[in-house]
């Protein structure tokens, strides 16, 4: 059997449809490019290289792809709400952008944001984080669960749902809590406002959870999402990634006074990389192996990242 043979069984027995990062790129067919360097730079993450090229690449094909199905939606929102004699309803398309610490999926939700906001039938994008979401440090602390922050358990789930039910039921105002990273808690006197968005994208480490084998809650997050992503990279490239933005932290943000992890801003670099490499063993990669990366499949698109975190593959799944 060729390998070319072996390419088409393989892509027959998958339910997704593999695209190497040319033939993704030649999907754009004619959606312009309206970001500009300026733009970009105001959206990259830490440490996150990302070019006009990679978003021209990857970002416009995907926002093509996703203007298509927000349509969709819309035309089938508004026929139904013509067969119940009602009139219509702004309901948001959701889209969850899922994936491990440190593999640029902020990034990946901020750009997005971004593209789609420049289609002219879906010019309101919002997004929330589920870091907000995550129980209050005292809280966690009451229950042991420091050390596992951003573990499925230490989500506030039902709060999550309730906002995405009100999210997804238009509501014309829905407030989500809001968490700082310099303090390492959620902010109690701060909410971000949901307004009816054409868009909402949801971005979170566990947001294609299905929940623990015990739970007796018939909903999960996803059951809201009209279309998922899955930000993926070798586990090898995201320990790097993970190592190199504390390095970045180190000089940056952990000098700062109010910084929760003040304690590492005078590490030496030796010392940085070996704490740092610590964190991400017990409890980073740990959570990736056990809880994220096993919901890997679930999503409708699965970008493949190579080690300069550009996109070398993309998976979509098929209809």
């Amino acid at each position: 059997m060729s390998n070319s043979d072996r390419r088409a069984v393989s892509d027959f027995e998958s339910p997704y449809v593999t695209f190497s990062a040319d033939d993704w790129a030649a999907l754009r067919a004619s959606t312009p490019l309206s970001l500009t360097e300026d733009d970009l730079e105001a959206l990259r993450g830490l440490n996150v290289s990302l070019s006009l090229a990679e978003v021209v690449r990857f970002f416009l094909p995907l926002s093509r792809l996703l203007n298509l199905h927000v349509r969709a939606s819309q035309e089938l929102y508004r026929a139904t709400d013509t067969f119940l004699g009602k009139l219509p309803a702004k309901t948001p398309f959701v889209i969850g952008v899922a994936g491990s610490v440190a593999v640029g999926k902020s990034t990946t939700s901020r750009v997005l944001r971004q593209v789609l906001a420049r289609w002219p039938n879906h010019p309101r994008v919002e997004l929330v984080t589920t870091d907000g979401f995550l129980y209050p440090n005292r809280i966690l602390e009451e229950r042991g669960l420091m050390d596992r922050k951003g573990f499925p358990e230490s989500y506030d789930r039902r709060r999550l749902l309730h906002f995405l039910d009100a999210v997804k039921s238009g509501r014309p105002h829905v407030d989500a809590p809001v968490y700082s990273h310099l303090v390492y808690d959620v902010e109690p006197d701060r909410v971000v406002t949901v307004q009816q968005p054409d868009i909402l994208i949801v971005e979170g480490l566990n947001v294609l959870q299905t929940g623990p084998a015990e739970s007796t809650s018939p909903t999960f997050v996803s059951d809201y999402f009209d279309f998922s992503v899955y930000v993926d990279a070798p586990v090898e490239y995201i320990r790097r990634w993970y190592v190199e933005r504390f390095l970045t932290l180190r000089e940056t943000a952990f000098q700062d006074p109010r910084s929760y992890f003040r304690r590492y801003g005078e590490l030496s670099d030796e010392e940085a990389v070996a704490t740092a490499t610590d964190i991400w063993v017990r409890i980073n990669e740990r959570n990736l192996v056990e809880n994220i990366l096993p919901t890997r499949d679930r999503a409708d698109l699965v970008l493949v990242k190579d080690l300069d975190h550009n996109v070398d593959e993309v998976r979509l799944r098929r209809l």
